[in-house]
């Protein structure tokens, strides 16, 4: 059963998205109404009220979220992660100072619940890894990007 958390990040998904290894699904929906989905793993908080990511400036979920401005992330890891954030998307850079083709966005929070049950726990998020040497560069200065906008921004 979802449970109200409030405004402000919980410690263990703070954690989480410091850890620079989860992969959040952003939620949006089209100006026709249709619903999409996209994977996000270059999130980072930005206080307790703020979640920054990069995203790629063609993406739908990109375009999506510029329009409409509110979106749902969702967060499932280990330790029994389970949240659902309801935000209001902003862009803060684009494009990003790493790739002219990743733009910034930070997302500040309306609302968090926890989707934790009492019948199941989760043990393990989605997991990934790097695809080439330049995959992890790329990643990592986008990382990087974000942890310095979120003391600077």
């Amino acid at each position: 059963m979802a449970k109200h958390v409030g405004i402000k990040l919980p410690e263990d998904l703070i954690e989480t998205l410091k850890s620079e290894k989860t992969v959040c699904v952003l939620a949006t929906f089209s100006e026709s109404g249709l619903p999409h989905t996209t994977p996000i793993q270059c999130v980072y908080p930005k206080g307790l009220e703020s979640i920054l990511m990069s995203i790629h400036k063609e993406h739908t979920g990109y375009h999506n979220m510029v329009w409409q401005k509110k979106v749902m992330l969702c967060f499932l890891d280990e330790n029994n992660v389970a949240y659902s954030v309801l935000g209001r998307a902003g862009v803060v850079r684009a494009p990003s100072l790493v790739h002219p083709l990743m733009n910034v966005v930070r997302i500040d929070i309306i609302d968090i619940k926890s989707d934790r049950s009492v019948l199941t726990r989760v043990d393990s998020g989605v997991r990934w890894s790097y695809t080439s040497a330049e995959a992890e560069e790329l990643s990592v200065a986008l990382m990087n990007e974000l942890k310095e906008l979120s003391r600077t921004l």
